[in-house]
């Protein structure tokens, strides 16, 4: 049996105690929340997004539940069967750029959509998505392990397949084609999850959501204090610049918020306040710079 009223009350509270911990950790961000309203009348959600922290440049905290009367094009192009059908969606979605360089961008989203039966002979098809990756400027290997060996502890219980299998989606998934480069080191990816009983699928999606603190927050209270120059500023804000590529041209997610009238501050909070881009700049061989590229910005087995 469906419950959307479960899924909604813990998604509410994972939204609150995320915001809490990023606060708790940066007092000095500033905090505004909106509430907000679909003009169709197709559900809305509260929109958090904290700025000008010592740490945290900006974090950006959603939650949204919406319905319409046919799922968008995002949501249909690999599930052609469910054109036309009407839909509820709901989710939180995360993203925080940090003001140091060394503490790595990091994002997360979990969701969950039920595409309503078309006749009473036919039954409402639901699915779970969602997961968390990371995207360092400066590598740290440390920092590796544990944010994927928490991100396996999260799907342990479930078959010792689950993780290499959402790994490497994940890796799939957080590739900019177009650079053939990967996002970050990756993480956990999934969607369409229905392959075991409802209550099974949602309890997976709680372990991935509040493995997302304890993967997060450790590498961040290491780094964090680390001295940074302006040269480094400058990569982190020219690396920055891959974020906002898949972002606009790949994400299902930004493209889903987009076709389905969601709210357009809410969906790009995404995107970082400060971004540059350069023509054909190349890390210097040696550097810190280039073994971002050479050793973490390719699939590995960090667990």
């Amino acid at each position: 049996m469906i419950e959307i009223e479960a899924i909604r009350s813990y998604l509410l509270t994972l939204q609150n105690s995320i915001t809490d911990a990023l606060c708790d950790l940066d007092s000095t961000l500033v905090l505004r929340e909106d509430e907000w309203d679909r003009e169709d009348g197709g559900g809305g959600g509260r929109s958090r997004v904290m700025r000008n922290g010592d740490i945290f440049e900006q974090a950006g905290i959603n939650f949204s539940h919406v319905f319409g009367d046919e799922l968008p094009a995002s949501a249909t192009a690999h599930r052609p069967e469910l054109t036309g059908r009407k839909f509820q969606a709901l989710g939180v979605s995360l993203v925080v750029h940090p003001a140091n360089p060394f503490v790595p961008t990091t994002h997360m989203n979990v969701r969950f959509f039920v595409a309503e039966k078309e006749n009473e002979d036919e039954d409402s098809i639901w699915w779970f998505g969602g997961g968390f990756d990371l995207t360092p400027y400066y590598g740290f290997e440390e920092d590796a392990k544990h944010w994927h060996a928490t991100a396996k502890n999260a799907c342990a219980e479930y078959g010792e397949d689950i993780y290499p299998r959402y790994k490497k989606w994940c890796d799939d998934y957080f590739y900019l084609q177009h650079r053939q480069e990967q996002r970050g080191i990756g993480g956990l990816f999934f969607d369409d999850l229905n392959e075991w009983e409802f209550d099974k699928c949602f309890a997976f999606l709680r372990s991935v959501g509040d493995a997302f603190l304890p993967a997060y927050i450790p590498i961040v209270e290491r780094r964090k204090d680390i001295d940074y120059d302006e040269q480094q500023r400058q990569f982190q804000l020219y690396r920055r610049g891959r974020y906002v590529e898949f972002n606009l041209v790949y994400d299902r997610g930004t493209l889903f918020g987009l076709q389905s009238g969601g709210r357009t501050e809410s969906i790009l909070m995404s995107l970082p306040p400060k971004v540059r881009w350069e023509y054909d700049w190349q890390p210097g061989p040696g550097t810190p710079e280039a073994e971002l590229y050479e050793k973490f910005l390719k699939p590995r087995d960090w667990a």
